[in-house]
């Protein structure tokens, strides 16, 4: 019992690394590759964990919480019918909306708070961490959108195929976002390109924009000592 009580305590505190370490550890689970029951409910468990802290999270910050719940709550919803086995191309097109609006509305909030604040705080710098995976992640639904909408929207000369794994997605999206470009699946149909585009776009300005407001934060705290 006080173990759960210290965990709620250093979650109300750094709310974003939680996230963080919940979005990352899902990231290191994307190394199996299986079709198990258990390990589908895992990540579906993993997902709605995720989905609960980004509630959470944007419940803390200065954006319009309604929307953001309701975002969180379909898509909610819709993975449980996911999870449950109803994965019409309808039915997944309408989740992962659900699912990029909310990590979307969640990166927003997290980027009015950090703005918000006069100093720079742990809590700061998690945030920092939790928007660029927000972001990717909200990108790779868009994509995932893009191929059920126009099946091979996706050129990837590993995987010959109308559609491209999550995992490949969401590697697309990083690669976009961090400017490496380093992924070789290549976004063909005109859909993919433009929301490739607005990430990239996206990328840049949050690397711009972020970074000089943690280092302004940083200046403000030691200048103020």
């Amino acid at each position: 019992m006080q173990t759960l009580v210290q965990f709620w305590r250093g979650f109300k505190l750094l709310p974003s690394a939680w996230l963080l370490l919940v979005q990352l550890n899902m990231l290191i689970l994307y190394l199996v590759t299986s079709t198990s029951r258990s390990y589908q409910t895992l990540m579906w468990a993993l997902g709605v964990l995720a989905l609960l802290m980004i509630a959470k999270v944007i419940r803390q910050t200065p954006v319009y919480s309604v929307i953001g719940l309701f975002f969180v709550t379909g898509a909610f919803i819709f993975s449980i019918l996911m999870l449950i086995g109803l994965r019409s191309v309808p039915m997944q097109i309408t989740a992962h909306l659900f699912e990029a609006a909310a990590y979307f509305c969640a990166a927003y909030g997290l980027v009015r708070y950090m703005f918000a604040d006069r100093y720079l705080t742990k809590d700061e710098l998690f945030a920092a961490g939790a928007v660029f995976t927000l972001l990717a992640w909200g990108f790779a639904f868009l994509y995932s959108i893009c191929q059920l909408t126009v099946p091979n929207s996706f050129q990837n000369p590993n995987h010959v195929g109308e559609y491209q794994t999550w995992l490949d997605l969401l590697f697309l999206s990083f690669s976009l976002q961090s400017a490496t470009g380093l992924s070789d699946v290549i976004p063909i149909a005109p859909a993919a390109r433009i929301v490739a585009m607005l990430q990239m776009f996206g990328g840049v300005m949050y690397l711009a924009l972020i970074v000089s407001r943690l280092i302004a934060l940083h200046y403000i705290a030691h200048k103020t000592d």
